[in-house]
């Protein structure tokens, strides 16, 4: 296994005056599982594919381990790659399909038979090895992709989204196969995802874009604990984070909507204009008896069985409140899943300074500590 690394990457279409991935610059150690996150269009799949070395660097170094592999062909490159599509060869077997590139590279039949059959154990497949793959699952199909690149014994695993055609649940199942596999082989995987869910239970690390450029990269925890800017505190999290527009009222203290929220005085103090609150949905509370709190109407009460989500909307919005006053959309909070709520009641919900992400608005950087 090798690290990887993007020393100033850049992709830029021909005809196209805005680069696809922009200055790119990510060390992955390794063994380590990195997960290329964000929206469509966001220059993930053409990061790994220039990794890959099917997609052109125009500027910049890539390197695997110390080779840099920038100009050199995919063949040459010591990697395996697993597609959404899997790619397999119908007229082939299982076991065919899973040996097939070892077969290309010249390697005996025994030493293609003794990989083939370990990759099969692995991955739970050594009753389909004399199938074909119409005769699979389309999860099986995505196993017969795996096995097919860890016969392989590659430096380094490129994932492009190979659980996109899976139906929900088995996606769910999959993921942590493929988590605790790579875990087991230690080989270095970058693997692709617009699911952010997915992103956050599957990785060592997450590096999150947004139009090309890496806006953050950390763990999962941290990334959710510490959002660098609004676009990260927005994607990351399932129901995303509320982001509702602010403005400073004195030390400590936001108003939104004129109802005081309490931040962080440190963060207050950097705001030189204005700012958006950001909480999470176990962040909210109902507030107590003689508490000001933030009015809301409840709208949908999402039971979940030990969870329920109370999705509501200002009960008292601001005249401006459908431009740029007050929540952005709706505001989402996790309430106890035995408590009982009607639709178009008003409840007041509450938070603490330290549960409270301060962002400025204008430049979306993050002003909390």
């Amino acid at each position: 296994m090798s690290s990887v690394t993007f020393q100033h990457a850049e992709r830029i279409y021909p005809g196209s005056e805005t680069p696809a991935v922009a200055d790119l610059n990510l060390e992955i150690g390794a063994g380590e599982f990195m997960v290329l996150v964000g929206p469509s269009g966001c220059g993930k799949s053409t990061s790994l594919r220039m990794l890959a070395g099917l997609e052109e660097v125009t500027a910049g170094e890539i390197l695997i381990g110390n080779r840099a592999v920038t100009h050199l062909p995919p063949k040459d490159r010591d990697i395996a790659m697993v597609f959404q599509n899997y790619a397999l060869y119908p007229h082939m077997s299982v076991a065919e399909n899973m040996a097939f590139a070892l077969k290309m590279a010249g390697v005996s039949k025994d030493e293609r038979r003794v990989r083939v059959a370990e990759a099969a154990r692995l991955l739970d497949l050594e009753a389909f090895l004399d199938r074909k793959p119409k005769a699979l699952s389309g999860g099986q199909r995505q196993r017969v992709a795996m096995g097919r690149a860890i016969v392989r014994q590659p430096q380094v695993f490129c994932m492009d989204e190979p659980l996109s055609n899976l139906d929900a649940k088995l996606r769910v199942s999959t993921r942590t196969q493929i988590a605790a596999l790579q875990q087991r082989l230690g080989i270095t995987t970058v693997y692709v995802t617009h699911d952010q869910v997915e992103a956050m239970t599957m990785g060592d690390r997450v590096a999150v874009l947004k139009d090309g450029i890496l806006q953050q990269v950390d763990t999962p925890l941290a990334l959710y604990d510490r959002p660098a800017n609004l676009f990260v505190a927005g994607f990351i999290g399932s129901p995303s984070m509320n982001l509702l527009s602010a403005k400073t009222s004195g030390a400590g203290v936001a108003t939104v909507d004129g109802f005081s929220i309490p931040i962080d005085r440190d963060a207050a103090a950097r705001a030189s204009g204005a700012i958006t609150l950001g909480v999470r949905p176990e962040s909210w509370r109902l507030a107590a008896d003689g508490e000001e709190g933030y009015p809301v109407r409840v709208a949908v009460v999402e039971e979940l069985g030990a969870d329920a989500f109370l999705y509501a909307t200002p009960a008292e919005p601001a005249p401006d409140a459908a431009g740029e006053g007050g929540l952005l959309a709706q505001v989402v909070a996790r309430i106890d899943a035995r408590m009982s709520l009607s639709k178009g009641e008003v409840v007041r919900l509450a938070t603490s300074p330290e549960k409270v992400h301060v962002f400025d608005t204008t430049t979306g950087a993050r002003l909390t500590p």
